[in-house]
């Protein structure tokens, strides 16, 4: 069977391509092993969304008093909440599959692998296209360290699927992953420990940012234990303990279950890229700007060729790769991609880091401002919160925002939008904010 495109992988990146690829007349074969909505509708985003919803209600239902609703009495059945984001993956599930019922769409439920740059081969079967998209995904990184198979050893996928609440909870690792699913459960009654390697949460966010959510979660209850080594994971009487090296001395973390969330990884087993020819690291495969790999009709997006580990990447590196396909040419900034996580309260950034400014020689104009300064932050009862807008100090334009706060997931897209327009610091602090909203966060720290 031959078609216009192939695509390995029916996640985000894979299934959205092959939509807007039918949309303009080519034909495309589609190939998924499991279910379409890769990681992020199956086992990532959207579940991990729809638990961070029942965490807030319970939080709300905590804080009851505040907003003078006393003696309140409820219980909390932890299945229903597993049944409602199962539900909701499955609606969503459903919208996808409907979406690959399209004329032009030929959906293989198979794992497929590479022959050579044009042809596949998925259920003994070859399949041939003049353009190849490989959207793979990721996987979830290992620690080479012993224990990790003991049960009660899991990671975000098999987390969740967990019928009950643990009552202590131990997560290795405070990246992204990590940190949701600590501020998930703390709310849902886990006593909560983080062990994390680097000198800070959130490696790859503004450090500004990421000392200031460490103390905020921290003050809220969930213990941070940054430069810390795993050594292994061993069973002590009926409890897990998290063994780690600290400051030169031997810790353990005891707890009933163990979170293992250090990240993910290209997943670019069985592909058959060497036989191929396609150049890969451990990093993912190596694309140019356009996601063409040393291929020319060979092309890879998302989380397997590492350059931006996020679902909406995936899907704006798909259109990158479909419109240099066709030969259209695009405007879209693939520097300047909004990233959220949503723990109570979220962080969310878009753009350079201070550090990373630092490095490039960048001199820098910087504004903050606080949520705890913010009339409709304050009367939502969540004055926890900061914002840091950069600009270069050369030419005025905007290079990053990093916030923490309320909303800060929604904040963050203003900043994005604006930014992709290339404006200055000045234009920006005179564009109107409405009153009393969170987003006037923002205009304090442009106004300085």
């Amino acid at each position: 069977m031959h078609t216009n495109i192939i695509i390995i992988g029916a996640g985000p990146g894979g299934y959205e391509t092959a939509v807007h690829a039918a949309k303009q007349g080519l034909s495309v074969t589609i190939f998924e092993e499991r279910k379409p909505g890769g990681t992020c509708l199956n086992e990532g985003c959207i579940p991990t969304k729809s638990f961070c919803k029942n965490a807030e209600v319970m939080e709300q239902l905590k804080e009851a008093e505040v907003y003078g609703v006393g003696h309140l009495s409820y219980s909390f059945d932890f299945a229903k909440v597993v049944e409602r984001k199962n539900q909701v993956v499955e609606t969503l599930g459903l919208g996808v599959e409907s979406l690959m019922r399209h004329k032009l769409i030929t959906y293989v439920n198979a794992k497929a692998r590479l022959k050579d740059a044009h042809t596949v081969i998925a259920g003994g079967e070859e399949y041939s296209a003049d353009d190849v998209i490989i959207a793979t995904g990721s996987v979830t990184k290992m620690l080479p360290v012993p224990g990790l198979d003991l049960p009660g050893v899991l990671t975000s996928k098999e987390m969740l699927d967990i019928d009950h609440v643990p009552a202590r909870l131990c997560v290795i690792g405070a990246g992204v992953i990590g940190l949701e699913f600590a501020s998930i459960f703390h709310r849902f009654g886990s006593k909560v420990t983080m062990i994390e390697y680097a000198k800070e949460i959130l490696p790859n966010f503004d450090t500004d940012i990421a000392k200031r959510l460490k103390q905020t979660l921290g003050k809220r209850g969930i213990e941070i234990v940054n430069q810390a080594k795993v050594c292994g994971v061993e069973q002590r009487e009926g409890a897990l303990a998290v063994c780690y090296e600290y400051k030169g001395e031997q810790k353990a973390c005891e707890a009933d279950t163990v979170l293992l969330a250090v990240g993910r990884a290209a997943n670019v087993e069985s592909l058959n890229l060497d036989e191929a020819g396609i150049a890969y690291s451990p990093k993912g495969i190596q694309v140019d700007d356009n996601m063409r790999t040393n291929l020319p009709h060979v092309y890879a997006i998302g989380d397997v060729n590492g350059r931006c580990m996020l679902a909406h990447a995936a899907t704006f590196q798909g259109m990158r790769a479909l419109n240099h396909i066709m030969g259209k040419a695009d405007a879209i900034r693939l520097d300047i991609v909004p990233a959220a996580v949503f723990t109570s309260p979220e962080a969310a950034m878009v753009g350079l880091t201070e550090e990373q400014c630092k490095a490039q020689g960048m001199a820098l104009t910087v504004r903050k401002s606080f949520f705890r300064a913010n009339g409709k932050a304050l009367a939502m009862n969540e004055p926890d919160g900061f914002c840091k807008v950069l600009a270069s100090s050369e030419d005025g334009r905007v290079v990053g925002c990093h916030l923490f706060g309320a909303h800060a997931a929604d904040l963050i897209q203003e900043v994005a939008a604006l930014m992709n327009k290339e404006v200055t610091l000045e234009e920006f602090a005179q564009v109107i904010h409405g009153h009393p909203t969170l987003g006037e966060v923002v205009q304090s720290a442009l106004l300085g």
